[in-house]
């Protein structure tokens, strides 16, 4: 627990501003702390998941090898865009966030301190083993089920909490509304929301289960936290899938800016719980959120399939 805290002070320094501990959170009009506005987390674009080896010890870095981080992931960028912006990849670079991204934590894990997500069970890596051996032998486009959940319009980049503390190159925005005994989250990709109710209601029998989990909210002084089980064993968390246990903290700071943590508790899974943290930060230049037709305009999806026939055709 002492280690946990330590790290999370970590996070709340590093996104937090002077004066702070002055600032007083506004509240709804039925009197719960006020979360409500359009959220973007794109300042952890460029922070790695895990802590690199080289900024071992290192939670954040300083001014100059910050800059110099960034001059190295930009070059990286600049060598990417070609597959990600040229005139069969997804739009021109200049729609990509992670040319603005300037944090300057080292990893996106706050704990265990060393910001490594910590090992798997052994009952864990005999079933991923199982299921590389099942998957052995096929194609990556044998079946439209054997793409991503995010390639089939189903879920955002792997789903929650992979969404928000895996931020990709675009669409790192949400929107939080409340209402007396609910507070909904509104994902701008594919257009997730989350309704989480915060009336003390017990969580949804265990039979059934949920690609986001069921959520289940409560006020801990200024801080939403919020219990998530009963995932579907389709959804997969590094590993974790119908025993993934979540729980979540979002604590607003300031008029700008909102840390989120997550812990992630599955005995069966890893060694260890672990958790992350990601700041939102006030989207002052949008004011809300836009179409995300993910359908309509999911030529990959059929480009992919009818590509693997026609090799198949070839050979």
């Amino acid at each position: 627990m002492r280690l946990h805290l330590i790290a999370a002070c970590v996070l709340l320094t590093v996104v937090s501003v002077s004066g702070q501990a002055r600032w007083t959170p506004s509240r709804t009009a039925w009197g719960d702390p006020d979360l409500q506005g359009i959220w973007s987390y794109n300042d952890d674009v460029n922070t790695p998941f895990e802590r690199p080896g080289e900024l071992t010890g290192k939670p954040v870095v300083g001014d100059e090898e910050l800059a110099e981080l960034l001059e190295e992931r930009a070059r990286r960028n600049v060598e990417r865009a070609p597959t990600i912006g040229g005139e069969t990849g997804a739009g021109p670079v200049h729609w990509y966030e992670f040319w603005n991204a300037k944090s300057a934590r080292t990893s996106r894990v706050i704990d265990p301190p060393d910001g490594r997500v910590p090992a798997l069970m052994p009952a864990a890596q005999k079933r991923q083993a199982a299921l590389a051996e099942a998957r052995r032998g096929r194609g990556p486009a044998d079946s439209w089920e054997d793409r991503s959940l995010g390639d089939r319009c189903i879920v955002s980049r792997g789903g929650w909490p992979h969404v928000i503390v895996n931020p990709g190159s675009y669409g790192n925005i949400i929107q939080i509304l409340q209402s007396p005994g609910y507070v909904v989250i509104v994902h701008e990709m594919i257009h997730e929301t989350r309704v989480i109710p915060v009336d003390g209601r017990p969580h949804i029998p265990q039979g059934l289960r949920q690609y986001l989990g069921d959520p289940r909210g409560r006020w801990d002084g200024d801080t939403l936290v919020v219990d998530v089980t009963n995932f579907s064993n389709k959804t997969d968390f590094r590993g974790s899938r119908e025993t993934l246990h979540l729980t979540e903290r979002f604590t607003r700071l300031d008029a700008a800016t909102i840390t989120y943590q997550v812990t992630i508790d599955d005995p069966a899974t890893f060694t260890r719980p672990w958790t992350l943290g990601v700041p939102f930060k006030q989207d002052q230049e949008q004011a809300q959120l836009f179409e995300y037709a993910c359908h309509e305009g999911n030529y990959a999806m059929r480009n992919i399939l009818s590509g693997a026939r026609a090799d198949e055709r070839a050979r």
